[in-house]
């Protein structure tokens, strides 16, 4: 039987004699998600064996995260790792004592590259940050630097607008001001996280959990970060055309207001939605109706009562010029 008395954490870094970023790259932050791990392994393979030399800055990988869901293999030890992600002096869960190693880590580096995968059949997509602001929400101002790498990890699509769509959620179904703090806290993870300590973060979804191509999209957006960011001697990677890009930002999240709310059919992410096209139905007979022209986003079948149901998001032109 897994304990976490069985368990510790593990980060490896490689540091070169020019100056340069401070990069971190994370895999398994879920358990199950390991092509990020396979594809850190291959990387440090190559790096131990001399072929591929850390020049300058430094690089720190965490092959796997979330050591107990990794054992596990399950998305999650004992809740979601990649939610109210921050340091607890009075750990309640294992996923708190990793939070407890993982935050201050995290914080002395300049870059974030984390590599998830995702039960649908769907293409590799990126999901990045909010664009420079002082808001009191997520403020941040490495935004034309994040969008550039995001460009150069080797896939197309692109999506943002998470934290900022979730808190219009939870203040929309909160009841009591006084815990709007504590609850947006759950909307923060490791990229949300990177992002207070002055950074910047990306999280690459490299595909299906089980699609063997997956670990070949993480290993190929580390060889691009990595040459991009010049910590390695190599040809930097050339950023996805504008004509490629297809750029989604998430405007607005829908609850079910009753556990008997359902879908009309079976959605997955990135299925695209008119304007008028009935998504589901209340619980009274009442059609729910997209009320724009974009894509569906985390559908949820199993959301209860007051939970997040379905994303929508909307094409953003503007990304490929950011």
């Amino acid at each position: 039987m897994t304990t976490a008395r069985d368990l510790q954490f593990k980060s490896i870094n490689y540091t070169g004699l020019g100056k340069g970023p401070r990069l971190i790259i994370t895999g398994a932050v879920h358990g199950n998600e390991t092509c990020g791990t396979k594809a850190i392994l291959r990387v440090m393979e190559e790096i131990d064996s001399g072929k591929l030399l850390v020049a300058n800055g430094s690089v720190t990988f965490v092959p796997v995260t979330n050591p107990l869901a990794y054992r596990l293999v399950r998305r999650s030890g004992d809740r979601n790792l990649n939610r109210n992600l921050f340091p607890n002096d009075n750990p309640q869960d294992f996923e708190d004592q990793i939070a407890n190693w993982l935050c201050p880590l995290l914080a002395q580096h300049d870059v974030l590259l984390d590599l998830h995968s995702f039960n649908a059949d769907s293409e590799p997509f990126v999901m990045m940050g909010p664009l420079d602001n002082d808001g009191p929400l997520q403020p941040f101002k490495h935004a034309d630097k994040e969008r550039a790498l995001a460009r150069r990890l080797g896939v197309r699509r692109f999506v943002d607008g998470w934290l900022g769509t979730y808190g219009d959620g939870v203040q929309r179904r909160m009841s009591d001001a006084s815990q709007l703090e504590t609850v947006l806290r759950y909307g923060v993870g490791t990229t949300e996280y990177m992002r207070t300590t002055g950074g910047y973060a990306l999280t690459l979804e490299c595909g299906q959990h089980n699609d063997p191509a997956a670990p070949d999209v993480a290993y190929r957006a580390i060889m691009n970060t990595l040459a991009f960011l010049n910590v390695i001697d190599a040809p930097a990677p050339a950023p996805v055309p504008a004509a490629q890009v297809e750029a989604l930002s998430m405007v607005v999240v829908h609850d079910k207001a009753d556990p008997a709310d359902a879908f009309v059919r079976t959605w997955s992410s990135f299925d695209p939605v008119s304007k008028g096209e009935q998504i589901g139905v209340r619980a009274d007979g009442t059609p729910v109706l997209s009320e724009l022209d974009g894509r569906i986003l985390f559908p949820d079948v199993n959301a209860g009562a007051n939970q997040e149901w379905y994303y929508l998001t909307e094409p953003n032109p503007h990304f490929a010029r950011d």
